[in-house]
C-alpha cells in the first residue's frame, strides 16, 4: 500500500503565505501525476493543482498566479506554495498521487487532508 501525508496547514491572516507538503511512502515503483484538492466546507471537492512526471503544471483559474505546485521526485513529495492567501481559500486540502506500484498496477491514492483556514 502507498500512504500520504500532508503537512503545513494552518491559520493564515489574508494575503499571507502557507506551503503545504505532501509525501508518499510504501510500496511506490514511480509516481505518475501528482495533485491537490479542496474541499470547503459545504462546498465539493475542487481540484487546485497537479503536475505530471514530466513536470507539467495546471492551475484552476481561482488559483491562478498566486499558487505553485511543486515535486521532488527523490523524496515521492510534492509541494503547494500559496500565496496571498483569501478568506475562500479556507478549506481542507487533499493530495492525490497516480502511483506505480508493480509492473502493471497503477492507482491513485489520497492523503487525509490538512486544514488551511485563511482569516483575520
Amino acid at each position: 500500500q502507498v500512504q500520504l501525508v500532508e503537512s503545513g496547514g494552518g491559520l493564515v491572516q489574508p494575503g499571507g503565505s502557507l506551503r503545504l507538503s505532501c509525501a508518499a511512502s510504501g510500496i511506490i515503483v514511480s509516481i505518475n501525476a501528482l495533485g491537490w484538492y479542496r474541499q470547503a466546507p459545504g462546498k465539493e471537492r475542487e481540484l487546485v493543482s497537479t503536475i505530471t512526471s514530466r513536470g507539467t503544471t495546471t492551475y484552476a483559474d481561482s488559483v491562478k498566479g498566486r499558487f505553485s505546485i511543486s515535486r521532488d521526485n527523490a523524496k515521492n513529495t510534492v509541494y503547494l506554495q500559496m500565496n496571498s492567501l483569501k478568506p475562500e481559500d479556507t478549506a481542507v486540502y487533499y493530495c492525490s498521487a497516480d502511483v506505480r506500484t508493480g509492473p502493471k498496477n497503477s492507482m491513485v491514492f489520497w492523503g487525509k487532508g490538512t486544514l488551511v483556514t485563511v482569516s483575520s
